[in-house]
């Protein structure tokens, strides 16, 4: 760019060359000159930068409406709603308050759209076998959360699981695409996950540094045909990740299971609530404790048990193992967890924007738990004789709670599965009616919900800065909500204004199945880049020179540039038998003009976006002509954009 620089762009003081544009001032140089050279449709803004559009609270509040979710066209959302995408394996993101899907970033499955999966820039991210072929094809994600700066997001990352083959995969929050996915070891069923906010010991480094994950399924240790038939042996590992590196830094063995995870915003504290403390095998062992857990682990000592070799390790993983078991952990002073007591089968644990509590909720117990980390302090201080003493409110609020949301007032959001109902309650007040004073009115407001609520979470509730405006309950059973459409229903997003004292259901959003948890993030803290930078990408090919066809025996390197309308060889000759790798640069730096480059019979399909490069591995096992062709509508002349792959015998 010449005189919008990509700092206004991101400041919002300017945009980049748009595709409509582009496609205005080339489509009749193209018509009237395509094919004459390669560089012919290349173009470059230099005028004035449209205006950036309105937000939709902007709208609302020109014509004096509250909080709302009607989004006009051309006005954009106020909020990024991320969330994971379940058993697809995939990602993402929706505007709220519109409820309009923006994108599906492919994570632990196949997107051919994209080529996820496909190139092998992907294949290296999502782990191959030694014959190259991809390690896993499937994945569940449940649980999304971004990473954080003083206590709010930053827009550098996003972190999301898979609770099938036990694997933490990150995002780049300025291209919304994956970037790294590990193996976590000894460990099955990784469902719960948080970043820390805070180091435990430093301050200073007041952002996230650590992601936490948590273990669902006992196990053997290691799992590696030995204890088969005694499941009283199998155990849970809660696992720290280092954010930047992505490497897994140390685990905690624990007694019970864990479901999610909590962090506390001053980095000493991640929990994790916790049903089987029974260590059970089987539903009814599953079910004999009168109350479960909370789990909370002291960072702090863990790393220091660690730095001082206190610790083992599990089959041929090298990652330090520190025991967080109840016995092992006698004294208090020393403790690395402390086993809060709480209602049965707790689904959820959520951290209130003011610091001060952890919420669970009690899925087969009608409360939700408050649990107020200065005392679990207390506790590992030696200071507080029983664990249980942390817990400041148990409120009755209703059947089936599951997760618990905050609007920065005091005042927090619970799922109730089986009254399929959402229920608003205070905190202070909860806390003040456990102490005794039976005036105290917990439940604020209740709203129906349609059916079952999973997952809730409200706008920027994760976060210090919660502001209290939007909930989303995310519902299973939609039922009779939309069209039918088969026997597979699609699940039901629904939109609550929380911003006054009563709870509206304002909006439906359909979701296809089966999402889980999510954030809302206000628009402001994500800086999206709209065009890659060419230098970042070690074999992009940079001029028309540089396009060309090498052979090493039967091993074939492509080398291809596209241009709208032009891929830049216009005929390609290999052989029956080779194993041709095609690595593919798109030139244009128009934003959104993205190509596509797809090959009949081969299995190729994936797309390159502004300056990006990416390269597909595959073999030419049938003599004959393909032709090479744009799948990404890219020009007038998009049709006509193809070259001819020409298999000799």
């Amino acid at each position: 760019m010449d005189k919008v620089t990509q700092q206004q762009i991101e400041d919002g003081l300017a945009q980049p060359a748009t595709r409509r544009s582009f496609l205005g001032k080339s489509a009749l140089l193209g018509l009237t000159g395509a094919g004459v050279s390669f560089g012919l449709a290349a173009c470059k803004e230099n005028g004035g930068a449209a205006a950036p559009a309105a937000s939709a609270s902007a709208s609302a509040k020109a014509a004096g409406g509250e909080v709302g979710h009607e989004v006009p066209p051309g006005q954009l959302d106020d909020y990024y709603h991320f969330s994971s995408g379940g058993h697809s394996g995939e990602a993402r993101i929706l505007g709220l308050p519109s409820g309009r899907t923006l994108r599906r970033i492919p994570v632990f499955n196949i997107d051919p759209m994209v080529g996820w999966g496909i190139t092998n820039e992907s294949k290296a991210i999502m782990g191959t076998k030694a014959d190259g072929s991809l390690k896993y094809t499937t994945g569940d994600t449940h649980h999304v959360h971004g990473s954080y700066k003083d206590g709010t997001y930053d827009g550098r990352w996003l972190f999301i699981n898979d609770k099938m083959h036990g694997r933490l995969a990150r995002i780049r929050m300025d291209t919304m695409e994956c970037d790294k996915i590990i193996d976590l070891p000894n460990i099955m069923g990784f469902h719960g996950i948080f970043p820390d906010k805070c180091d435990p010991l430093d301050a200073k480094i007041n952002y996230t540094t650590r992601v936490f994950c948590g273990a669902e399924f006992h196990i053997p240790l290691p799992n590696d045909g030995r204890d088969l038939g005694d499941p009283s042996k199998w155990g849970c590992l809660f696992t720290c990740v280092d954010a930047a590196t992505m490497e897994v830094r140390w685990q905690v063995r624990v007694d019970g299971n864990m479901d999610l995870i909590a962090t506390s915003y001053d980095g000493k504290l991640a929990a994790s609530n916790q049903y089987n403390t029974e260590n059970g095998a089987d539903l009814a062992s599953m079910m004999s404790a009168e109350r479960d857990a909370c789990v909370f682990f002291d960072v702090a000592r863990v790393e220091q048990l660690v730095k001082d070799g206190k610790f083992t390790t599990i089959g041929s993983s090298k990652v330090p193992v520190v025991d967080g078991r109840k016995a092992a952990n006698p004294d208090p002073k020393t403790a690395v967890t402390c086993y809060v007591p709480v209602g049965k089968n707790p689904h959820g644990v959520n951290a209130s924007p003011d610091g001060k509590y952890f919420v669970c909720s009690g899925k087969l117990s009608p409360t939700a738990t408050v649990i107020e980390l200065a005392l679990v302090q207390k506790w590992f201080a030696g200071e507080l004789k029983d664990a249980r003493d942390a817990v400041v409110a148990e409120p009755e609020i209703g059947l089936g709670p599951l997760h618990t949301a905050f609007d920065g007032k005091g005042n927090a959001f619970t799922t109730l599965f089986l009254d399929s109902q959402i229920v608003k309650w205070n905190v202070d007040k909860a806390i003040a009616h456990f102490k005794g004073d039976k005036t105290a009115k917990v439940v604020v407001d209740r709203i129906d919900v349609h059916y079952q609520p999973g997952h809730g979470y409200s706008s920027m509730g994760e976060t210090k800065e919660a502001d209290g405006k939007y909930y989303n309950s995310g519902n299973k059973f939609s039922k009779d909500r939309f069209l039918p459409v088969g026997p597979l229903h699609c699940e039901t997003e629904q939109l609550i204004n929380i911003s006054g004292e009563k709870m509206k259901l304002i909006s439906d959003h359909t979701a296809y199945p089966e999402p889980h948890d999510g954030i809302m993030v206000r628009r402001d803290l994500v800086k999206t880049r709209q065009i890659y930078n060419m230098d970042d990408f070690p074999n992009a090919v940079k001029t028309p020179a540089d396009s060309r066809v090498e052979r090493k025996g039967n091993k074939v390197s492509i080398f291809l540039m596209s241009q709208a309308p032009n891929y830049s060889m216009p005929i390609i000759k290999v052989k029956k038998g080779d194993e041709v790798t095609l690595t593919l640069t798109n030139h244009d730096k128009v934003e959104d003009l993205t190509h596509g480059c797809a090959i009949p019979t081969h299995n190729v399909n994936f797309i390159v976006n502004p300056q990006e490069t990416k390269s597909v591995t595959f073999k030419t096992d049938k003599p004959g002509a393909y032709w090479i062709y744009c799948t990404h509508f890219c020009h007038a002349l998009h049709l006509e954009m193809r070259s001819r792959l020409l298999v000799e015998a």
